[in-house]
């Protein structure tokens, strides 16, 4: 069997999606991968095809019970041998799964990083024969990424410890060069093929939310209401804050539970499987929750607060979709938020095993982190291309917003809530003011002399004597920080990278300063423009920046009653085999069957995510519900 067999007959798919066909080709030649995809993109299908084509047990080497048990009972029920071995086992059980490894009955084992360093396991491993050991979320290994795990840091000690050394596979969702370089080095890739497949998702919408503190708790009520039925997750940045949210949802009647790391080990189990099973639609909690959750039918994700790095938004952001179908991510913001995450990275536990010079440059580079997060959650320009920016990617040029494709078209930012405004003179005043300081203020300070603010720091520094103190007095503070966001991301000011940020100009500023070159602004439509009562009618926008998205999945353009049927159908053979209902077809597969309809065991494998395993467990029953509702949609016509 061949590798598009095999991707057909236990994945369902007739082909490859990027960047998985040239992983799979060199892991088989014996070659060590580094492989950067987003959440989505399939990372797992290029370790476990190359298990089904070699000989002996692949090794997966993974950080959480819950993700290794999702990814085992997704093999299983595509008909794959399959086992983890983590601490949730008990001693009988364990010996029973490393019996029947050493027996070859499985093809891929699952293992939590810190067996690695138990004799007894080594021993066993070193009398099989392991052809491939995969490193899934391997920005675990460094100490400079997110979610460190110090028991990766022994995965290269133990592969030394082999016989024979495996072909070594590494994948993560997201890393920058810093963590792919100590990703390579700490696991002691051999010239690693390595792939960047991109870092954008089309499928997913992104948005921004600002509302006050005390009106956050009722925007988030308003998007679930319009969304009822769907699976979806909140995240909040505290684990007071999750209490609440999650209280606050469950006395209006939404189906809610919560997760968060000071929980009972118990609670959190039940609440976790509580979601996992659509037991509850919308789970509530803190970063503790998702690394390790493969859950497919995931359609929105919600931060109720801003979070401390583009690199965990996007990961946790990226939990939305993951079977490609249409899910939206939407962040409330409020300025507050941006104190908090600064509260708790300056108030964080540092790891013991950095010296007071490294744990001073990890802060720093968090508070940089912090600062483009806040550029993200403020922007008026493309959120999408933000995103990429971010990762070293320009937006696909397949985009076309309607600003003429200089946007996607499918953020907040593209699809209206914005005003529009020509900002040529103020730019002129934030850029004399920015000069004639010194280029050595920051954001706050240089507003403060622009709004003519007494403040004590400002009378202190003598800045209220600045030719240009006041220049910009009429104007409320939220849009003069507006204004110099918006020329720091055209390029005209310059922000310094530390713990105290200043302003400088660059090549360009004298463009707008001496030459005068028109600078415009796209701004929220609801941000006050001006203060006190001489508040300016705002510029031609539309109120939508007051409503949220309503999503719209392929579901709404085939057949809704059917994919309901379908669904139901799904949940019922789910409870009765107590799996979450992903597990048997996720929502693209039941989507693609209400476009196809297919109506004999052959079409029906011409449904995407169904293989020859599924043909065999499920076909039939899902056959004859499609065709019940056909016949009855036959007779009505």
């Amino acid at each position: 069997m061949n590798k598009l067999r095999i991707l057909k007959t236990y994945f369902g798919h007739d082909t490859f999606r990027p960047g998985q066909e040239s992983i799979i080709d060199h892991l088989l030649a014996g070659r060590d991968v580094m492989a950067i995809m987003p959440t989505g993109a399939g990372k797992s299908a290029c370790y476990q095809i190359p298990a089904l084509l070699t000989e002996g047990v692949t090794l997966v080497i993974s950080p959480l019970i819950s993700l290794m048990k999702d990814q085992v009972h997704t093999l299983t029920q595509a008909g794959i041998s399959a086992a983890y071995i983590n601490s949730s086992l008990t001693p009988s059980q364990y010996d029973r799964v490393c019996e029947r490894m050493a027996q070859g009955a499985y093809k891929l084992v699952y293992v939590a990083p810190e067996r690695l360093d138990v004799p007894s396991f080594v021993e066993i491993c070193r009398r099989l024969t392991i052809p491939l050991l995969a490193v899934d979320e391997a920005h675990c290994v460094s100490q400079w990424g997110q979610d460190f795990r110090p028991g990766y840091l022994h995965i290269a000690r133990f592969i030394r410890q082999l016989p024979m050394r495996p072909t070594v596979g590494a994948f993560t969702a997201t890393a920058t060069d810093h963590v792919r370089e100590d990703i390579i080095r700490l696991l002691e890739l051999r010239t690693p093929y390595s792939l960047t497949t991109g870092f954008d998702r089309p499928n997913l919408w992104f948005g921004i939310k600002r509302a006050r503190p005390r009106e956050k708790c009722e925007v988030l009520m308003e998007f679930l209401r319009e969304r009822e039925g769907q699976s979806g997750i909140v995240y909040c940045s505290t684990r007071a804050g999750v209490e609440e949210v999650c209280d606050e949802l469950c006395r209006a009647g939404i189906s809610a539970t919560a997760y968060h790391a000071g929980m009972e080990d118990s609670d959190r189990r039940q609440n976790q499987e509580d979601f996992l099973y659509d037991r509850k639609n919308v789970m509530v909690a803190t970063n503790a929750f998702g690394m390790g959750i493969d859950k497919s039918n995931v359609s929105f994700v919600v931060h109720y607060n801003m979070p401390k790095s583009m690199e965990a938004y996007y990961q946790e952001a990226g939990r939305a979709g993951r079977d490609g179908t249409a899910a939206e991510c939407l962040m409330l913001f409020t300025p507050g938020d941006v104190q908090t995450a600064r509260y708790m990275i300056e108030n964080s536990e540092q790891n013991p095993d950095l010296s007071a010079e490294e744990a001073s440059v990890v802060r720093a580079r968090d508070l940089e982190r912090l600062r483009r997060m806040e550029i993200y959650a403020t922007t008026s320009e493309c959120l999408r291309a933000n995103i990429l920016q971010y990762f070293g990617e320009a937006l696909p040029t397949s985009y076309g917003g309607e600003d003429g494709g200089c946007g996607c078209g499918n953020c907040s930012n593209c699809t209206g809530g914005l005003a529009s405004a020509d900002i040529t003179v103020e730019a002129q005043m934030v850029l004399s003011c920015i000069a004639r300081t010194g280029q050595r203020l920051g954001i706050v300070l240089i507003g403060q002399i622009l709004r003519g603010s007494r403040s004590e720091r400002i009378s202190e520094k003598g800045l209220d004597k600045q030719t240009t103190f006041g220049l910009m007095k009429k104007y409320s503070t939220p849009y003069i920080k507006q204004i110099i966001k918006s020329l720091i991301g055209q390029g005209y000011i310059r922000m310094t990278e530390g713990e105290y940020p200043i302003l400088t100009l660059t090549e360009t500023s004298g463009d707008i300063l001496y030459k005068r070159i028109p600078v415009t602004m796209r701004y929220p439509a609801d941000m006050e423009v001006e203060s006190g009562p001489a508040k300016k009618e705002r510029h031609n926008a539309n109120d939508a920046a007051s409503r949220v998205r309503r999503s719209t999945s392929a579901a709404g353009s085939a057949d809704p009653a059917l994919y309901k049927a379908l669904a139901d159908l799904r949940r019922e053979l789910a409870a009765a085999q107590n799996i979450p209902s992903f597990y048997i077809f996720s929502n693209a597969t039941l989507e693609d069957m209400c476009v196809k309809l297919p109506r004999t065991p052959e079409e029906f494998l011409e449904v995407s995510g169904v293989g020859q395993a599924k043909l065999d467990r499920y076909g039939e029953v899902f056959l004859s519900c499609i065709a019940s509702h056909l016949n009855q949609r036959e007779d009505k016509s």
